[in-house]
């Protein structure tokens, strides 16, 4: 016994000594991060019940709305042409919505990151919007595209509203997302992720951004069968799970505290009727009848079932994004006469996306829904989904704020000067507000526009304080995991008394066996350097 203590004793001096020398020879090359500033801390992630909750692990409720145009070469958001932007943003801060979608293109992406100049002059009225001229007056010169939209993500932070973008085509077009993938021959799989890459690498420290939608609506039958998106375990390069998988990744190498929205596609293979992904999309012996269960671009996740998104060990960072649409966009088959929630759910919700919100699998985030007021079975589609949103606390962003949305209209109206009131009295029963009416903002300090609170507003400053939040691997509690942390770590375990006692909720306890030695270090520095490992600590039961 003695013998075998004495060899312990030796081989952690041994031990100890080693990452001394590592250490010392090392901290020359080792920078400190910059201290986290003041809008660095509201980034989300997803618990255990498929939640999304604050830094405090608080649940919150994502309930935002689209504007398009940096997509379809505007340059900058549509509308922008007659009204005020900082004006439309405040309108939509007042009127409760806390997120704002936001639809780019990889080209727009890349154009940025390369300082190319704009394609065209940005659709900017430089008359009633002074702020975006290089002169700060009317009739100045409209600035630089990215510049302007840094002004959108600026009045965001201020208002209250966090941002997500969504790659909704590769190209700038207008009909861009028509296109079934996220490449094209322009444009290939490498550049969509080189520009979201270096995206989350831009505003990694700032959680005004809070979320990347991957890819807006992936879609394609068999009619087109290699311009077809599907999901399944290959690594076919219109295999969408496998992009998205791989696009998360460089994305949360970069921001690891990002939302990830995946959305799904158009069809899924009957293979409970021997169908695959070779079938033809109709057996015209049996028209109508096809080997393909169909629903709308972006919509089916029945895929996901089998083959669920793996982000590794950025799990906690996944929500599925449906879009769902009413019979005025297309009389889709369950719109049939007498059609209700219960059928909706039946026909299509269940089985294409409910379940993975229903199963805890992952939380939901309906991407696009809304529609014009017909007063008839559109209207009607539009209440059902909407309380089926709140009654299951889906999260969602409206389609759209945008006026010249063709098949849905918009928010506004009258060249965007004007709010339908009557659309948004349908949508407001959906939009995150406490017992007195107050829009909830996604930001512990700002309140949502004029007729909002704070979270901590809504939560109390006193509720699970971040103090009392112990992060695995956040040694120096600067709210990022890096060769900091892991220098310290080395420093506590050579230099502070070691015990076998179990810890609660220590972050030197990064494997979660309750016991800080080196086997700590080494998982965290396998994490550090990129190796799939997932980071807890022990908690007690």
């Amino acid at each position: 016994m003695k013998h075998s203590f004495f060899k312990k004793i030796a081989l952690s001096s041994v031990i100890c000594a080693s990452l001394i020398v590592k250490m010392t020879s090392g901290l020359s090359n080792i920078t400190a991060d910059a201290a986290p500033d003041t809008y660095h801390d509201d980034w989300l992630h997803v618990n255990e019940n498929a939640e999304i909750v604050d830094m405090n692990d608080n649940p919150v409720w994502l309930t935002g709305c689209n504007w398009f145009g940096f997509n379809v070469g505007s340059q900058v958001f549509d509308g922008v042409w007659s009204q005020n932007m900082h004006s439309m943003l405040t309108q939509i801060a007042d009127h409760g919505f806390n997120l704002l979608r936001v639809p780019m293109s990889t080209e727009i992406l890349l154009q940025w990151k390369n300082g190319d100049p704009d394609p065209a002059p940005p659709k900017v009225n430089e008359y009633t919007n002074p702020e975006l001229t290089i002169e700060g007056v009317e009739g100045g010169t409209v600035i630089y595209s990215f510049d302007i939209w840094n002004k959108a993500v600026e009045w965001c932070r201020e208002l209250g509203i966090k941002i997500m973008i969504d790659i909704h085509s590769a190209e700038t077009a207008s009909a861009g997302h028509q296109v079934n993938l996220w490449y094209t021959d322009k444009f290939s799989t490498e550049d969509w992720c080189t520009a979201l890459e270096w995206f989350a690498d831009y505003y990694k420290d700032d959680d005004t951004i809070i979320a990347i939608d991957l890819k807006n609506e992936p879609h394609g039958t068999a009619d087109t069968i290699n311009n077809m998106a599907k999901w399944d375990d290959s690594k076919d390069p219109n295999n969408w799970k496998y992009a998205a998988e791989t696009c998360a990744a460089r994305v949360l190498a970069k921001n690891p505290e990002l939302l990830i929205m995946v959305e799904g596609t158009e069809v899924y293979p009957k293979f409970e009727e021997g169908a695959s992904w070779t079938s033809q999309n109709i057996d015209y012996s049996r028209y109508p009848y096809s080997y393909y269960h169909h629903t709308w671009w972006g919509g089916n996740f029945r895929g996901a079932k089998e083959y669920p998104i793996d982000l590794g060990k950025h799990q906690s960072q996944l929500v599925y994004s449906p879009h769902d649409y009413g019979p005025l966009v297309f009389e889709q088959s369950w719109f049939y006469d007498g059609f209700n929630q219960e059928t909706l759910l039946k026909d299509c919700w269940q089985d294409n996306w409910f379940f993975l919100l229903e199963d805890g699998i992952a939380p939901l985030l309906m991407g696009e829904w809304g529609g014009f007021m017909d007063g008839d079975k559109n209207e009607a589609w539009m209440i059902y989904l909407r309380d089926f949103m709140i009654e299951h606390h889906i999260h969602h962003t409206f389609w759209c704020f945008n006026e010249n949305s063709g098949d849905t209209g918009g928010l506004v109206y009258d060249n965007f000067g004007k709010w339908d009131e009557e659309k948004y009295a349908l949508v407001k029963p959906a939009l995150w507000q406490n017992k007195d009416g107050k829009f909830i903002s996604l930001d512990h300090s700002i309140k949502l526009g004029a007729n909002g609170i704070s979270l901590s507003d809504h939560y109390g400053s006193d509720v699970n304080p971040p103090v009392e939040k112990i992060v695995a691997g956040d040694i120096n509690e600067d709210k990022k995991i890096n060769v900091m942390d892991l220098s310290m770590a080395k420093y506590k375990l050579c230099n502070e008394p070691q015990t076998n006692d179990v810890l609660i909720s220590s972050p030197e306890d990064v494997n979660g066996d309750g016991i800080f030695n080196i086997k700590d270090i080494l998982h965290l520095s396998k994490y550090i350097v990129g190796i799939d490992v997932e980071l807890k600590t022990y908690k007690s039961k």
